[in-house]
């Protein structure tokens, strides 16, 4: 870990702003619309309004990513990149799938796309990929890549670089929210024991990562040690109460199996009852 390193790249200007806010209200007006659909079309089933407001929430916690201060400040500051990193990688996403996008995706479609779009949710690469193991990977095994090899400081010396950065983080960070807690459909998702086995694994793996680099135990970013060392406070902390609130959605959106329990009474015998066989 050096002591002295000034990263590259400035940020995209105002270019890359202006792109920035035009792709975020895209989203927030492509998904206000959706649901406007789906009131319409089913006005008694409607669409929540809490949804969408978790959506907009998500993408204002991505407008303060990636807009000025911030966003500008993360290509050159330790700092500015781990708070960055857990807006995009681990609140916007838990705020982004608790608005089940996908289930409102379905509900908008016409009738042979919507089919199309729950077979290929169904098909074997997207199974594979909504397996706890497979995102926790992406989302979590791949930080010891990057601040434990030059991968860090190669990124963000080019925009591109720092823009598939964002991208990495957001998607892999979406797809393990929606593993763990997310309340669209998903063929592959365990049981809830099992899910809190793996979020348990990426508490521990963030809190070890996060030590190692405010220890500088192989770690290979070039940045001021003060920075880096501020930075592993804002994942420890950071990073745990990110993942306490997944665990929090996780409870609230688990539903015990009372349709079974159900069935189990409806076929009981009562007491006293004749029986037939």
């Amino acid at each position: 870990m050096g002591t002295m390193h000034q990263q590259g790249g400035g940020g995209d200007g105002l270019p890359g702003t202006v792109l920035t806010v035009v792709l975020l209200l895209g989203a927030a007006g492509g998904y206000l619309l959706a649901a406007h659909r789906a009131r319409r079309r089913n006005p008694v089933q409607g669409w929540s309004t809490w949804r969408s407001a978790s959506f907009l929430t998500g993408l204002a916690l991505l407008a303060v990513a990636l807009l000025p201060p911030l966003g500008p400040a993360a290509h050159s500051d330790f700092r500015g990149h781990m708070a960055q990193h857990m807006l995009i990688g681990m609140y916007a996403p838990l705020a982004l799938v608790l608005a089940a996008p996908v289930t409102l995706l379905l509900r908008t479609l016409p009738h042979g796309q919507a089919r199309r779009v729950a077979v290929t949710l169904h098909s074997a690469p997207a199974r594979l990929l909504v397996r706890p193991a497979t995102a926790l990977m992406l989302s979590t095994a791949t930080l010891g890549v990057l601040y434990f090899t030059p991968l860090y400081d190669t990124a963000m010396a080019h925009p591109a670089g720092h823009r598939l950065l964002h991208a990495h983080f957001l998607a892999s960070g979406c797809l393990f929210a929606h593993v763990i807690a997310g309340p669209d459909p998903a063929p592959t998702r365990p049981g809830v024991r099992s899910r809190l086995v793996y979020l348990g694994i990426a508490i521990a793996a963030h809190a070890l990562i996060a030590q190692a680099l405010y220890g500088g135990f192989l770690i290979d970013v070039h940045a001021p040690i003060h920075q880096v060392q501020q930075g592993a406070e804002i994942m420890y902390y950071g990073g745990d109460i990110a993942e306490l609130l997944l665990a929090g959605a996780l409870v609230a959106t688990w539903r015990p199996e009372r349709r079974t329990m159900a069935a189990g009474r409806r076929t009981r015998p009562a007491a006293g009852a004749p029986t037939t066989g």
